[in-house]
């Protein structure tokens, strides 16, 4: 399920965002980023819809994910439901 970023509190959408950076671990490029950085890259992307907020019911968690990520995971289960 998707949740909308309007729905949360500005406190709680930092939080989702900074509980996702933390899980992703270590960067790998040429440039480490802050994790204050990364919060500035990514809170733009929640906002404007092209990161989704999801929420999984059957794990009870809630994750980060690009629409295109979704929308490939949404279609098996579509298939799956006929």
């Amino acid at each position: 399920m998707i949740i909308p970023p309007e729905r949360l509190t500005q406190e709680v959408l930092r939080s989702v965002i900074e509980s996702f950076i933390n899980r992703e671990g270590t960067d790998y490029g040429e440039h480490e980023y802050s994790l204050e950085e990364k919060v500035e890259q990514l809170w733009p992307k929640v906002i404007a819809g092209s990161i989704l907020i999801v929420f999984d019911t059957e794990t009870e968690s809630v994750s980060l994910m690009s629409k295109e990520e979704y929308l490939k995971m949404e279609k098996p289960r579509q298939v799956d439901d006929y």
